[in-house]
């Protein structure tokens, strides 16, 4: 299935694509692409762990964020540290202790969206590579217009004219949030607006693609 919008935005998000398996080094791998922002991960692990990073209860989860020109900065760091808390949420990091699992995210072109986009895509190669979750997840970002208006999935150019960006990960049991990231000026009002839109309009059609594990185009 393929939905379309007009630039103009709308409760709708924009036609998403998903293959996995592309790599033939990592463990699981995957790439996501949400309309023209596209995402490529890498999965490694568990494999050995340095003594230093070693938790006797847990496997040591790390995220390494790569822009696509240039090096991370402080915009990645906190991508990479949001990404990671979302990881291990869901990864059963007990089930592997004195282990590592390593994520590599490559953006290949943000063309707005760039995290839900980071989200979907890593969620999708943790499945590939056969990692033990409590569940699956689906990001959503909407932005808020100056006059109010809810467009999900917004593009670079919605994103730059918002007043706000908001951005949620729901897990797959009750659709609930298990990550929230935020900023701009809203309402409390209209902050569960946001809430409510990317629930309704954003998990159903992420949950076809999370569902499976080989190439889907939505």
């Amino acid at each position: 299935m393929t939905s379309q919008r007009a630039d103009c935005g709308n409760l709708e998000l924009r036609s998403q694509s998903c293959e996995q398996n592309l790599l033939s080094r990592p463990d699981g791998s995957a790439t996501y692409c949400q309309g023209d922002t596209s995402v490529i991960v890498a999965v490694y692990g568990p494999a050995e762990v340095k003594q230093s990073k070693e938790f006797l209860d847990k496997a040591t989860l790390e995220v390494i964020f790569k822009p696509k020109v240039g090096i991370p900065g402080c915009s990645e760091k906190f991508q990479e540290r949001l990404i990671r808390n979302t990881c291990e949420t869901i990864v059963l990091t007990a089930l592997h202790p004195r282990s590592s699992i390593n994520i590599i995210i490559q953006v290949m072109h943000n063309a707005g969206s760039l995290l839900s986009c980071c989200v979907n895509s890593t969620c999708m190669a943790l499945l590939d590579a056969g990692l033990p979750m409590s569940c699956l997840v689906a990001a959503v970002t909407c932005s808020l217009s100056c006059d109010g208006d809810i467009i999900l999935d917004p593009t670079s150019q919605q994103e730059k004219e918002a007043k706000a960006i908001l951005t949620f990960v729901f897990e797959s049991r009750d659709n609930e949030i298990i990550t929230s990231n935020t900023h701009g000026i809203y309402s409390i009002k209209q902050y569960y607006s946001c809430v409510e839109a990317c629930r309704k309009y954003g998990f159903v059609s992420c949950q076809s693609p999370l569902g499976t594990t080989n190439t889907v185009e939505q």
